[in-house]
């Protein structure tokens, strides 16, 4: 069968693990090239995410630069990347385009298509239907996962993470943060309150978190343990994590006082930061794994944060990330914290 060059690339070659932007591209210019006037193309991905409903690439064929466009959940518009085509010039949508589809391919032309042009490009879709049902394919594992276990994790997943016991160490500033008296709270609060509350809660301490560059590696019930990962020095980890602590203090100052103001009562919390070495990897049964972190600094930085009533301190820091940070901090002294040896050097920010 004699094909097209665009038509033999996308049975040989598209399907072989291309990301979507390398594939709209690639594709884009072999159509130029075979005489297709193009002006621009949009490839979009619908995904099951809980907050992004969909992942546009838009290509431009003068520069041949892609760009990359979030559709949101609940947005008004399903149709962001055929407005920009149609920016460009007259617009052949290949399969709907409505945002419903899981994936959706379309052209703009730099004049109107021909009848030709528009049987070769009918031509193109149809050849392009299963490598683009591949990129859907990973585009939902993609998000799911992300959506459950994180970026990094599920990046480390998808690269075939998946036997127990397998993982790697690596250093970081642990942030381990708990809401207080939630359990009281719990028991006199309606379902409905009490899953809203934690759910404004998680939303201050993980957009706190993520701002910063760190890793919300697990909710555990009213807690939040995260990661800064230690890829330059170690100050840099621990710096983003104290910047992290000061955000999501401010923002919960900011719900409290919408609390206040509706009758409800605040929401008060404590957090621990340390730095230190963790095994990330697969924990848990034969057929039911965990991708989290174990170790003796995830031991205490969650018996840290336990002091945090105690001493009557919303925040406490561990020495190993006093002697990284270059922020300002005030000693507490040492203190011996449950199921750890050697007495912990604790220290608080002057205004915690």
């Amino acid at each position: 069968m004699d094909l097209s060059a665009p038509l033999a690339w996308l049975v040989d070659e598209a399907s072989a693990s291309l990301e979507p932007d390398r594939l709209l591209s690639e594709l884009g210019r072999l159509l130029v090239a075979d005489g297709l006037p193009l002006a621009g193309g949009a490839l979009t991905l619908a995904v099951p995410h809980p907050i992004l409903a969909r992942r546009t690439w838009l290509w431009r064929a003068e520069t041949e630069v892609v760009i990359e466009s979030l559709g949101f959940a609940g947005a008004a518009s399903d149709r962001a990347g055929y407005d920009w085509l149609a920016s460009l010039g007259p617009v052949l949508e290949q399969s709907g385009g409505s945002g419903m589809e899981r994936a959706a391919l379309g052209w703009a032309g730099t004049r109107p298509f021909g009848s030709d042009e528009a049987e070769q490009l009918g031509q193109v879709a149809r050849f392009a239907a299963a490598p683009l049902a591949a990129l859907a394919e990973r585009a939902a594992l993609a998000a799911l996962l992300e959506a459950y276990l994180g970026r990094r994790s599920a990046a480390r997943v998808r690269a075939g993470a998946l036997t127990r016991g397998t993982g790697e160490t690596i250093r970081a500033a642990l942030f381990y943060a708990d809401l207080r008296s939630f359990t009281v709270l719990s028991e006199t609060t309606e379902p409905a309150l009490v899953i809203a509350a934690l759910d404004a809660w998680f939303d201050r301490v993980a957009g706190a978190i993520h701002a910063f560059g760190g890793e919300v590696l697990k909710f555990i019930g009213d807690g939040v343990l995260a990661i800064f990962p230690v890829s330059g020095s170690p100050t840099e980890a621990c710096d983003a994590a104290l910047r992290a602590v000061t955000a999501a203090r401010a923002g919960m100052a900011h719900l409290d006082a919408t609390r206040r103001a509706e009758g409800l009562p605040q929401l008060s919390f404590g957090v621990a930061l340390h730095l230190g070495d963790i095994l990330w990897g697969n924990i848990g049964a034969a057929d039911r794994l965990d991708f989290t972190a174990i170790g003796p600094a995830v031991n205490l930085v969650s018996r840290l944060e336990g002091l945090c009533r105690p001493l009557g301190r919303s925040v406490l820091i561990s020495g190993a990330v006093a002697n990284a940070t270059t922020t300002p901090l005030l000693p507490l002294g040492d203190h011996a914290l449950r199921g750890i040896a050697a007495p912990c050097a604790v220290f608080t920010l002057p205004d915690a």
